[in-house]
């Protein structure tokens, strides 16, 4: 599930497998089924879960990124629990910028519950920054032994910064800029949140953190009519910019106001 030489269109950066799928999974799958090539970038492994192991959350991660169409995924080895923002790992998330040469990037909101969700926002805005200088040889700060793309960077993929970020925030209240659609991609995003079954079937680690499993599609069905009624669809994600948005025709501009 992986091309070294075809740029992705657009990259989901998150702290945890499943994150993705949770917060812009339908969203992926929509862009992926209108033809562009879309990818996720898993911060850690999840061998500090309450739930499941590293390997169980691999499988699952694997299966998960098959039912939205996704084009590339890779984990790195950021220490799950302890998202920093340090150099080298905005050396590391700069590399694999530098490597897959997106040009919409998809970040976590920047506040929330979870430390290693706004951490993995912050941190993954300052690595799309870097990615684009120029004179920083990624390569050579990064030790070879602790180098995922040694190889590729070497091959030429030079200085790259993606045109665009946008921030996913069902993990935090506040008004998005803009929803996307998943009307016709729910049920397949659902599903591939259910790929994780160490984290969502029913047992006895975590159940006062977790909610049962009967309780899990009520939820997110919730919560995506919630977003969807905003922008007049029965599903949708909601999604936050920073820019100001550029319309060049009135009588386009979708969504009723009366």
């Amino acid at each position: 599930m992986s091309d070294l030489h075809v740029p992705l269109d657009i990259l989901a950066i998150a702290a945890h497998r499943d994150d993705v799928e949770q917060t812009c999974g339908g969203t992926l799958l929509k862009m992926a089924q209108r033809g562009h090539r879309t990818g996720i970038l898993d911060l850690t492994q999840g061998e500090r879960g309450t739930r499941g192991t590293a390997e169980d959350r691999a499988g699952e991660a694997a299966e998960a990124a098959k039912i939205l169409g996704v084009s590339w995924r890779h984990a790195l080895d950021i220490p799950d629990g302890r998202v920093e923002n340090t150099w080298e790992n905005r050396l590391k998330v700069a590399e694999v910028i530098r490597e897959q040469r997106p040009r919409v990037v998809i970040l976590p909101y920047w506040k929330g519950r979870h430390p290693d969700h706004y951490t993995a926002s912050v941190l993954g805005y300052e690595a799309c920054f870097l990615a684009g200088l120029a004179k920083l040889d990624v390569n050579q700060e990064l030790s070879v032994q602790h180098s995922s793309f040694s190889e590729a960077i070497k091959s030429g993929t030079g200085a790259h910064r993606p045109f665009k970020i946008v921030y996913a925030t069902l993990y935090y209240d506040t008004r998005p800029t803009f929803v996307v659609d998943i009307t016709d991609q729910f049920e397949a995003r659902f599903q591939a949140l259910m790929a994780y079954k160490s984290q969502f079937s029913d047992q006895e680690a975590g159940r006062d953190l977790f909610p049962a499993q009967a309780e899990i599609r009520a939820r997110i069905d919730g919560m995506a009519r919630f977003y969807g009624m905003l922008g007049g669809v029965t599903y949708a994600e909601p999604f936050l910019q920073k820019e100001v948005g550029l319309v060049e025709d009135l009588t386009l501009i979708p969504v009723k106001s009366i």
